[in-house]
């Protein structure tokens, strides 16, 4: 369960990223990658990742968005 004070988007983009390759559990796969490829300096478009507990929560609660996502 998501809690108020949880963060539930990272961003990246222009060589910096809230993120990084060692949080693969919460951002997924191609969130840590973009992450880290950011971090790195590489050419990466400015985007986020919403986490995966956002989206095991989204389907405990019948398919309804936690509090304070927006």
């Amino acid at each position: 369960m998501c809690s108020d004070v949880q963060k539930f988007v990272y961003t990246f983009g222009d060589g910096v990223a809230d993120g990084s390759a060692e949080m693969r559990n919460l951002l997924g796969g191609k969130g840590a990658n973009l992450a880290e490829m950011s971090n790195l300096g590489l050419p990466v478009p400015p985007g986020l990742t919403i986490t995966t507990e956002v989206c095991t929560a989204y389907n405990e609660a019948g398919q309804k968005y936690p509090e304070g996502l927006k």
